[in-house]
């Protein structure tokens, strides 16, 4: 059956380190909602005025938020039709909170929760402390939002209930405080392919 892998979580915590390691792999495709937003949610934020390198303001949300998303699923959907394993990396943090959610992504394409797989892999750090490091770490201007106004940002990476219909046993929460290692993907594969990984 075809695997659609979602790992979600805030800044900082490691889940496109763990999604694009693991679809190394297993030779799944990889949609980083960053990336794939990347182009035109600058091109928006230029044509207002505005920094193309925020991705957090309330401005940057109501101009890319959706289309990043929208252009994220159609990519990984499009890879589902065609009976390739697709990895999606983003906070899905509207998404997740709507219960049938799912089921209307997947009917786009004719399928349903009998014919996909559907995975979801929450990764979390252990405190935020631990959050705030790796985003000052790893240096990004897209970052300089979620550092400039720290205490409205850290809301977000407070731990979510998913609300879609699949069983509790299709979704992990994963602590990724430690460095990411070959012990971690294992983990990640056992839950994602079974025993067998």
């Amino acid at each position: 059956m075809r695997k659609l892998v979602f790992f979600l979580g805030g800044a900082g915590a490691g889940k496109t380190t763990l999604a694009k390691a693991m679809a190394r792999k297993r030779g799944a495709a990889f949609f980083d909602m960053d990336t794939l937003l990347r182009p035109a949610a600058e091109a928006l934020m230029k044509q207002a005025g505005l920094d193309p390198s925020d991705r957090d303001s309330a401005a940057y949300k109501t101009l890319c938020r959706d289309l990043g998303y929208r252009i994220t699923m159609d990519a990984a959907l499009e890879n589902i039709g065609i009976g390739t394993d697709a990895f999606v990396v983003g906070p899905f943090t509207k998404e997740t909170k709507t219960p049938d959610w799912i089921e209307r992504e997947l009917s786009a394409i004719g399928a349903t929760l009998d014919h996909v797989d559907v995975k979801v892999i929450f990764v979390a750090l252990q405190n935020e402390r631990d959050y705030y490091n790796r985003i000052v770490q790893r240096g990004s201007e897209l970052d300089q939002w979620k550092l400039d106004n720290w205490r409205e940002f850290s809301r977000s990476l407070a731990k979510r209930e998913l609300k879609w219909n699949i069983p509790a046993s299709s979704v992990l929460y994963y602590d990724n405080t430690k460095p990411s290692d070959q012990e971690a993907i294992a983990v990640l594969e056992r839950f994602v392919y079974g025993t067998k990984a």
